[in-house]
């Protein structure tokens, strides 16, 4: 599913323009990109699961193309937990 078909199933289901729904759908986007960078670092949607941001330790790796050991830095970096919720309609297909 591409972001226009998430517009237009938004503007379809809340009888709202396609243009309200995109605002919406990008102002619930930014609301998550902005909670990632507050000090807690995450927000739960229920029924959808829960990003965070989390971080990663120093670790030693492999480069694929020659075999030679590297280092991978550490750092943080975003992660999305699905819900219980989201987890069962999933595996029951839908």
């Amino acid at each position: 599913m591409r972001t226009s078909d998430v517009v237009d199933l938004v503007a379809q289901e809340a009888g709202i323009t396609k243009k309200a729904a995109s605002i919406a759908l990008k102002t619930v986007v930014k609301a998550i990109q902005d909670s990632l960078n507050t000090k807690d670092g995450m927000i739960r949607i229920p029924d959808l699961g829960t990003f965070k941001v989390i971080e990663k330790k120093e670790r030693m790796g492999t480069n694929p193309k020659t075999g030679e050991k590297i280092k991978i830095l550490g750092g943080t970096a975003p992660k999305f937990s699905a819900s219980a919720t989201l987890k069962k309609l999933v595996a029951q297909g839908g």
